[in-house]
């Protein structure tokens, strides 16, 4: 299946009708756990209906599956996984490193995503064309740099503390084997990997809908996403993403121990 670059931009579009004027705008927030913080917004619920909508019009067979509205057709080969704002807790901090996450899986493998930033107006994704920026400075294909050695990478995570007991030990080994470490920019993070300016993504616990739209972008860009033990990412885990398969073998070997 072709999904066109015209389609993901109205994709794009119809998210950010939500978001953008609810942010930094002092919107009510919701907690999502019984214990815990897990915070849910208005902008997030009214994105995906919005997205939803959209996808079930051009592709009424097709199956989704949302972070805030569950499942439709899930049963279909082809399911939309959408995280309407990956990084909530930026968004409600006026951040501007969260982004709406919308992948298309056929038969469960991820072919083609988009992360949208419309504050900051940038578009990063992946169609069978390849991988794709549009933004300031003008539309690029996304190439992900050459970095094979750990001791020139420019490491990011969320933050150090998703990491508990022996998987912290091996995380704090991996960081400090890098030239640098970065905290708490969600799916941007991994953007800036398929970008070229930064090298290796490490994240512990995530959900299919924090991944599955980034896999293409990074893999057509000519990186590596997979779990820390090397299996497919779609359905989510502790995910590691690299610039390079040199880069992504020298970091998995640390975080397997």
């Amino acid at each position: 299946m072709n999904v066109t670059a015209e389609f993901m931009r109205r994709i794009a579009a119809a998210a950010a009708a939500e978001t953008l004027p609810r942010f930094r705008a002092e919107g009510a927030v919701s907690n999502k756990r019984a214990a815990g913080f897990d915070p849910v917004t208005e902008a997030d619920r009214e994105a995906e209906r919005a997205i939803k909508s959209l996808i079930l019009h051009e592709f009424p067979d097709h199956g989704v599956l949302g972070e805030e509205h569950g499942a439709v057709n899930a049963g279909s080969r082809y399911v939309w996984v959408i995280d309407p704002i990956d990084g909530t807790r930026a968004f409600i901090s006026g951040l501007p490193v969260w982004g709406t996450l919308v992948g298309l899986t056929v038969d469960g493998e991820a072919v083609a995503g988009l992360m949208s930033q419309p504050f900051t107006g940038e578009l990063f994704y992946a169609t069978d064309s390849g991988s794709h920026y549009e933004g300031p400075g003008g539309p690029r294909i996304l190439k992900t740099r050459a970095t094979k050695r750990l001791g020139d990478a420019t490491l990011f995570t969320t933050t150090p503390a998703l990491y508990k007991d022996a998987k912290r030990t091996l995380y704090d080994r991996l960081e400090s084997s890098v030239r640098l470490a970065r905290y708490g920019t969600d799916c941007y993070a991994f953007a800036m990997v398929a970008a070229g300016h930064a090298d290796i993504v490490a994240d512990p616990g995530l959900h299919s809908y924090d991944i599955v739209a980034l896999i293409p972008i990074i893999e057509k860009a000519g990186g590596v996403v997979t779990t820390f033990d090397g299996r497919p990412a779609e359905k989510g885990g502790d995910i590691l993403a690299a610039a390079t398969p040199e880069l992504h073998r020298a970091a998995m070997e640390i975080l397997n121990g």
